[in-house]
């Protein structure tokens, strides 16, 4: 399974960015939540947002919750993150992840088997 995440860049506080992530290989399944995370400098990965395989769950941390929405298309092998209203402290690595989640938890790092190369969001202020 491969991740191809795009659409990161450098923008302004207030302004907003859409990242889109790909999945290919002969080994996808549409049964996969699919999700980001995202990495800051000096910080430790965490949690940004995840969505299950149906759409019908779908979770956002703290720090993002109103701001940012998630989506995909099943039928396109694709995850959105619209993000709106960027504030520095989003400025980040986000990478794109999918994986199987048995239960309701979906934020954690060690349940996402397939990562992409991650792609760097600067928000200036």
């Amino acid at each position: 399974v491969q991740l191809q995440a795009s659409g990161g860049g450098v923008v302004q506080a207030g302004d907003s960015l859409r990242l889109s992530c790909a999945a290919s290989g002969p080994n996808w399944s549409e049964s996969y939540a699919m999700g980001w995370f995202r990495q800051a400098p000096g910080k430790e990965r965490e949690f940004v947002s995840a969505i299950s395989w149906s759409g019908r769950r779908i979770y956002y941390s703290d720090s993002v919750k109103g701001r940012f929405t998630i989506s995909r298309d099943n039928a396109k092998n694709t995850v959105d993150l619209q993000m709106n209203s960027l504030n520095t402290e989003d400025t980040a690595v986000y990478y794109c992840v999918a994986g199987v989640i048995g239960g309701s938890y979906y934020s954690n790092i060690d349940d996402y088997d397939f990562w992409g190369q991650g792609t760097l969001v600067t928000v200036s202020s």
